[in-house]
C-alpha cells in the first residue's frame, strides 16, 4: 500500500495527545492580523501582515502561521519595537498521511487490524523500514509489506514529528529589548496568487450599442487563506527576476486587436507606470479559490459589426473562405468605455428572437490605455467570404515580377456589408513591393500590408483587383 491510499486512515489514528503537540492546529482560526494583499498580474503577490504578539524580553523565537506556503523568504521583512531579528526560518514540509509515514522510517509504530468477520483488533509493533512506492514494515523476526487488499487496518503513530506543520509556518528568532506586547509586522513576496479582467459584453447589432462589465478573477494556489485581507490588484507585471511567473511579450493576434493606443489617462489611481484596482470592501480568500469581483459596468457605449480578412502573399484559395466577424469599439471618455482596461478575455453575447442572450465568440485583449480603438474577431462568418486568387505570375526582369491579385467578395446576408481586406506579405524577402494599379484605392497599413474597404451589397458581391511589382 502507497503512502498515498494510507491517507484515509493515518490522522485518524493519532493520538489527541499528538495532535496537541503541535503548534499549527489546522482546525484553529487564522493566526493572520490585519493583513493587506496587492496582487500583480505575471502571478506575483506581496502580502504584509501585522499581528499583535506577546514578544518576551532578550533572545526568543516567534513562530508566524498561516504565511504562504509558496513564501520567497528571501523577500522577508519583519519589524517590531524595540527587536532586532536574528535568524529566520521557514517550515514548508506540511503533515500529510504520506510525509506522516515517510518521517516513520525507522521508527516503530502500531498495527492494528480488524477482522471483518468478528469486528476483533489485533495489534503488532512494527519498524517502518521503507517507503518507496509502498511500505515495508519489520513486525518481529518477518519483513511486511502494507498491503492494500481491502482489509480494515490503520497505523497509529505516537506522535507528529517536530518538523512537520500543519499550516506553513514562518519562524522569526529576534532578541527584544523589552517585553511586552506589540505590533509585529511581515512582508514577503509570493506567487500562487495572481488575478485576470473577464469581460461580458452584451452586442446590439441592430442599435450599434454594446454593453459591457468586467470582473476581477482571483485564483490563490499558495496553500493559506487570506482572511478579510485589505486587497489592490495593480495592473501591470512587476520584474521580479528571483519568482517563477509567466513574463508576457508584445500582444500579437490575427487580426490585430489594438487598432489605436490611447492618450487619455484614466481616473485611476496609479503606482509608478502602473494602474491600482482597489477591491472596495475587505475580503477572504480562499485557498484553491476563484473569486470575482466586479470592477466596470457601463452601457450603450457605441459599437460597430464588421468584417475583415487578410490575405499571406501569393495566397491563393481554391474556394471561399469565411471572413473573420469583428465587433469595433472605443476604450475612451468620450463615447466610449471610459477607462483603462487590464489584460483579460473579452466574451461576446447577442440576443436573439426570443431575447435569450446567447454566446457569440471570446477574444483576448492586452493591457489597453483609456481612449484606445479596439477591434476584435468573435469568430468566422457564416455569410460573407472572400476568395484570393492568384491571377496571373510574370517576370519583368531577373529580379522584377509583376503579380496581378483578383479578391472574390459574396454577401448572403440581406443587408449591405463592409469588409477590410489586407493584402500581407509586402516586405517579404525585403522587397520594395509597389502597386503598380487597384480597382479600389487602398491605405498603406504598414511596409508589409495594405488593406481595402471594400463595401459588399446584401445578396450580393464585389471584386477587387490590384497588380503588384516586386523584387522577386
Amino acid at each position: 500500500m502507497t503512502p498515498a491510499r494510507l491517507m484515509p486512515f493515518l490522522l485518524a489514528a493519532l493520538p489527541a495527545s499528538a495532535l496537541a503537540q503541535d503548534s499549527a492546529n489546522p482546525v484553529a482560526p487564522s493566526a493572520q492580523g490585519d493583513v493587506s494583499v496587492t496582487i500583480y498580474n505575471n502571478d506575483l503577490a506581496l502580502v504584509q501582515d501585522v499581528r499583535q504578539l506577546s514578544i518576551p524580553g532578550g533572545v526568543t523565537r516567534i513562530e508566524f502561521p498561516d504565511v504562504s506556503a509558496q513564501i520567497r523568504p528571501e523577500t522577508l521583512s519583519f519589524a517590531a519595537p524595540d527587536t532586532a531579528i536574528i535568524e529566520q526560518n521557514f517550515d514548508f514540509d506540511l503533515l500529510s498521511p504520506a510525509k506522516l509515514m515517510e518521517k516513520a522510517v525507522g521508527q516503530t509504530v502500531t498495527i492494528v487490524r480488524t477482522n471483518p468477520a468478528t469486528g476483533a483488533e489485533t495489534r503488532e509493533q512494527a519498524k517502518v523500514l521503507a517507503v518507496n512506492g509502498g511500505v515495508v514494515l519489520q513486525i518481529g523476526s518477518r519483513i511486511e509489506v502494507l498491503r492494500d487488499d481491502g482489509l480494515p487496518v490503520r497505523v497509529i503513530f505516537d506522535k507528529v514529528p517536530p518538523n512537520l506543520r500543519a499550516r506553513p509556518t514562518l519562524s522569526v528568532t529576534v532578541d527584544s529589548g523589552r517585553a511586552g506586547t506589540r505590533p509585529a509586522s511581515i512582508r514577503y513576496l509570493t506567487p500562487g496568487l495572481g488575478w485576470s479582467a473577464d469581460y461580458v459584453a452584451l452586442f446590439d447589432r441592430k442599435a450599434g450599442k454594446i454593453d459591457v462589465q468586467g470582473w476581477v478573477t482571483l485564483t490563490n494556489a499558495t496553500g493559506t487563506t487570506y482572511t478579510a485581507a485589505k486587497t489592490l490588484l495593480v495592473a501591470g507585471e512587476a520584474n521580479a527576476s528571483g519568482g517563477q511567473g509567466y513574463r508576457s511579450g508584445p500582444y500579437r493576434a490575427q487580426p490585430p486587436v489594438l487598432r489605436r493606443a490611447g492618450t487619455e489617462t484614466a481616473n485611476r489611481e496609479q503606482l509608478g507606470d502602473f494602474y491600482l484596482y482597489p477591491i472596495a470592501a475587505r475580503t477572504t480568500i480562499a485557498n484553491q479559490q476563484t473569486k470575482q469581483v466586479s470592477f466596470l459596468d457601463v452601457q450603450g457605449v457605441p459599437a460597430r459589426a464588421g468584417y475583415e480578412y487578410r490575405v499571406g502573399w501569393l495566397d491563393s484559395a481554391d474556394q471561399p473562405q469565411s471572413a473573420k466577424s469583428m465587433v469595433s469599439f472605443s476604450t475612451s471618455g468620450s463615447g466610449g468605455l471610459g477607462d483603462a482596461l487590464p489584460a483579460g478575455t473579452v466574451r461576446f453575447y447577442m440576443k436573439d428572437a426570443a431575447g435569450a442572450s446567447q454566446f457569440i465568440g471570446e477574444n483576448a485583449i492586452g493591457h489597453t490605455p483609456m481612449g484606445s480603438e479596439l477591434a476584435l474577431a468573435t469568430g468566422d462568418a457564416f455569410d460573407v467570404k472572400v476568395k484570393p486568387v492568384v491571377e496571373k505570375r510574370e517576370r519583368l526582369s531577373s529580379t522584377r515580377w509583376r503579380t496581378t491579385m483578383r479578391y472574390e467578395l459574396t454577401n448572403a446576408r440581406k443587408e449591405a456589408v463592409t469588409v477590410d481586406l489586407t493584402q500581407a506579405g509586402l516586405d517579404f524577402w525585403n522587397d520594395d513591393t509597389r502597386i503598380v494599379s487597384e480597382s479600389i484605392v487602398s491605405k498603406r497599413v504598414n511596409s508589409d500590408s495594405t488593406r481595402w474597404t471594400v463595401p459588399v451589397p446584401g445578396n450580393g458581391g464585389a471584386t477587387v483587383t490590384a497588380v503588384f511589382d516586386t523584387r522577386y
